[in-house]
């Protein structure tokens, strides 16, 4: 009985261990450009564009209008003037269809249109960034009802520096944790800067 609890314990720890992207601190960051969209309105996005305006915290996420990333949104939007207090800007990227990425967007719940959700709807954003993607679960649904029937990658943030490279992968945490972890460094950037 005991070494089955051991290894419970074990395998419990190991799920609980940050998930380790094959692109780390330093790595060059994938550049990308895709349909996104904020507070409804589609749009199309540019890495290599927002990061004149200082870091980007990019920040993978399984679907929209699911447990954890409904909450990961949420709090991003809760801290979206801290984040843009140091500088940064926030994008979401998921392998939803910009169709449910408009109703994410403008969701007041959820992004409250506060940053862009972009789709990477054949998770070749996801890929390049070397996060795993999982194949679409057949008869899951979301929050609202409706089917998920697109792939998912893992929940992962890099900060990205403007000059291209990776501050920081931040994985294995909360959805809240996560956000909180990607405001640190954000803030730590910003210190560094002035």
């Amino acid at each position: 009985m005991l070494k089955k609890l051991m290894t419970a314990a074990a395998l419990a720890t190991l799920g609980a261990l940050p998930a380790q992207a094959a692109l780390n601190a330093g790595d060059a960051a994938p550049a990308f450009t895709t349909q996104a969209s904020q507070a409804g309105k589609a749009f199309e996005f540019s890495l290599k564009e927002a990061l004149k305006k200082g870091p980007v915290v990019v920040y993978f996420y399984p679907s929209a209008y699911t447990g954890g990333c409904n909450v990961q949104a949420h709090t991003f939007a809760v801290n979206h003037d801290k984040f843009a207090a140091a500088g940064a800007t926030v994008v979401g990227v998921s392998l939803d269809s910009i169709k449910r990425l408009n109703d994410f967007s403008a969701d007041p719940e959820y992004c409250a249109g506060k940053f862009p959700v972009a789709s990477d709807a054949d998770g070749s954003i996801a890929r390049s960034y070397d996060l795993a993607i999982r194949a679409a679960a057949a008869g899951k649904k979301d929050t609202r009802g409706a089917d998920i029937d697109h792939a998912t990658t893992e929940r992962t943030t890099f900060i990205v520096t403007p000059d291209g490279r990776i501050a920081a992968a931040v994985g294995g945490l909360t959805p809240a944790a996560n956000v909180e972890k990607a405001l640190e460094v954000v803030q730590q950037l910003s210190r560094k800067r002035t």
